[in-house]
Order: C-alpha cells, then structure tokens, then sequence
C-alpha cells in the first residue's frame, strides 16, 4: 500500500521557495498575500486549507512596477496588460512565465498539467472576432418612422 506523504505547511512552502532563489515579500494588495518572483515573473500566493496549504491567489505573469500583470490571450497574439497599460508580449517574457510557473508548481506541490508543460497558457482569452457578442442587440431600425425612432 503507497503512503501519502504529509504535505508541507504555507511556511515550510515559502520557505522551500527561498532556498530555490524565489523572492518571497509581502503583498499589499492581497491581504495575507506573498508576492514571490523570479526571472521577472511573479505570481501571490495565500495559505490555503489542510488539503492544499498553499493557494495561488494571483496566477503567475510579468511583474511590472511590483504589480503581476496579466497574460491576456488575443487569439492572434498574447499581451501583458496591468492596471496602467497593455502591451504585446515578447518571447522573453513568455518563457520567463512558462519557466516561473513550472518551477512554482514544483516547488509548491502543485500539480503540473500536460496542456499547461507544453507552454504558456493566459488566464484571458479575448477573441477579437467575438468583442461586442455579450452585448445586446441593438433595436432593428424603422427607417418608415419619421424622427429616427
């Protein structure tokens, strides 16, 4: 019969994570939140349950200004979007998030998907053809109607 091992706590993880040359500082804006980065790439990460003692609260992307922007997926192109701006993401940056990710999964005891191994995936997909389906449709013109209603 395969024993389970016991899984370490959050601050056996954090302090794995800095053995194995992550940064690990506080973030402001996740309360609880650790902000852990490497090759340029960061993700924040929280204590979870007994079951999953670490949770990843912000996934991993390019840390920009001490903020982890987002990888947004276009369809056509990735981009790096933050809070102040959007830019197209270079290959640099992909593999510093591929390679951070990775590591991450791995430091924490997380479980590393196939689809995901392969390469970069985005938490955002915004498909260009797609932009303005959500929206409702707007009333059908009654070009009989004098006034433009």
């Amino acid at each position: 019969m395969a024993r389970t091992l016991p899984k370490p706590t959050y601050e056996q993880t954090l302090e794995t994570l800095r053995t194995h040359a992550f940064e690990v500082n506080p973030c402001t804006d996740v309360p609880g939140g650790m902000l852990v980065s490497k090759h340029g790439a960061a993700a924040v990460l929280t204590a979870g349950d007994k079951e999953t003692p670490v949770a990843v609260a912000v996934h991993p992307g390019i840390l920009v200004r001490g903020e982890v922007a987002r990888l947004l997926d276009r369809g056509y192109q990735k981009f790096i979007k933050s809070s102040r701006f959007e830019l197209p993401a270079t290959a640099e940056q992909l593999h510093a998030i591929h390679a951070f990710s990775e590591e991450l999964k791995l430091c924490i005891g997380a479980d590393s998907l196939y689809n995901e191994s392969l390469g970069t995936t985005s938490d955002l997909y915004q498909y260009d053809r797609l932009k303005g389906r959500e929206a409702e449709a707007a009333p059908a013109a009654r070009p009989w109607e004098q006034g433009g209603h």
